[in-house]
């Protein structure tokens, strides 16, 4: 499938709608094997298997690659992410050309998602499949995850519940703050992880008073809150339930 099937409208809908799945499918870690790195392509390196558990975590720093391919249902997207080889340096990740690796990986679409901080403290992966590494523009990064991509008109919109497989615990500590959607039927959904790519001065401190910024469904509500015990967020034997709001801040739905 060429990528001129696809008219230019259609494919500003493709890249949103990936965002919006895939922003939250790479809650993992994993462990580096030193790949070699590059100039502007990517280059491809030795698989590692996955680290089980990634601790201290909130406000760490990551950025991810997206490459898009045709499949025969439609789109698959292959995620690459940073974290934990690397902290997504602003020179580098500024340099990197999303055109020269679309080109260089046969990609329908590159997309440039970053940067990103994670609001959990922890993440357990219950997944032992290798995990390959690449580099692009000499930034090491690691597959996190293949995900399916259809109807992406629709999906592309902030607040559009989207399911991924990622296998993962979500583990927000006692004490901690967290920042929660409630939806009109009482479903809550607590911030993973904020995003500079609307507003590149947004930082933690911005979150508490991110509400009135957001605009919301009929019925929605943001709120701010301090675990008085912990907060797990646990898919490893169901989807996850995974938004965007109108900054690409993410959110995944509280499991009991």
């Amino acid at each position: 499938m060429s990528t001129h099937r696809y008219p230019p409208a259609r494919r500003v809908a493709v890249i949103a709608v990936v965002v919006a799945a895939l922003a939250a499918a790479c809650g993992s870690s994993g462990s580096s094997k030193g790949a070699a790195t590059g100039g502007t392509g990517a280059t491809s390196s030795t698989t590692a298997a996955p680290q089980k558990t990634a601790t201290d975590l909130r406000g760490k720093r990551y950025c991810e690659v997206l490459l898009l391919h045709p499949a025969p249902a439609g789109l698959t997207a292959d995620v690459y992410n940073t974290y934990p080889v690397n902290a997504c340096p602003e020179a580098q990740w500024k340099a990197m050309d999303a055109g020269a690796i679309k080109a260089e990986n046969g990609a329908l679409v590159a997309l440039l998602n970053g940067p990103r901080y994670w609001l959990m403290d922890r993440i357990e992966k219950d997944d032992a499949r290798a995990q390959p590494h690449k580099t692009f523009g000499g930034m090491e990064m690691i597959q996190r995850a293949t995900v399916a991509v259809d109807n992406p008109v629709v999906a592309s919109q902030p607040y559009h519940l989207n399911a991924v497989d990622r296998r993962t615990v979500f583990s927000y500590d006692k004490g901690s703050t967290v920042y929660e959607i409630t939806t009109a039927d009482g479903a809550k959904f607590v911030m993973q992880s904020w995003s500079q790519q609307v507003d590149p001065a947004l930082d933690e401190t911005g979150l508490a008073a991110l509400g009135p910024r957001l605009h919301l469904p009929a019925g929605w509500s943001y709120a701010t809150r301090t675990l008085s015990e912990p907060l797990r967020v646990d898919t490893r034997t169901d989807t996850a339930k995974v938004f965007q709001d109108d900054f690409k801040n993410s959110y995944s739905m509280e499991t009991s």
